[in-house]
């Protein structure tokens, strides 16, 4: 799975054309997650600290995320 992105320990990975809905997958420390790029739906288990700050990720790359889903 590429790693598109990876910052204060968090990494983000993404299948690109992967099954729909278009999602990124999040690791952190002993947590993993799958959020959903258009709705921000979480799926896992992620700290709280670390969801924020992926959240703001996610705000920041949407559109190119979805481009290049």
């Amino acid at each position: 799975m590429p790693e598109i992105s990876r910052f204060y320990g968090i990494i983000i990975k993404m299948y690109f054309n992967e099954y729909n809905p278009p999602h990124f997958h999040v690791e952190y420390q002993d947590y993993e997650a799958i959020v959903n790029i258009e709705t921000g739906e979480l799926t896992g288990k992620i700290s709280r600290r670390a969801l924020v700050l992926v959240y703001e990720w996610l705000d920041q790359n949407k559109e190119a995320l979805l481009e290049n889903w």
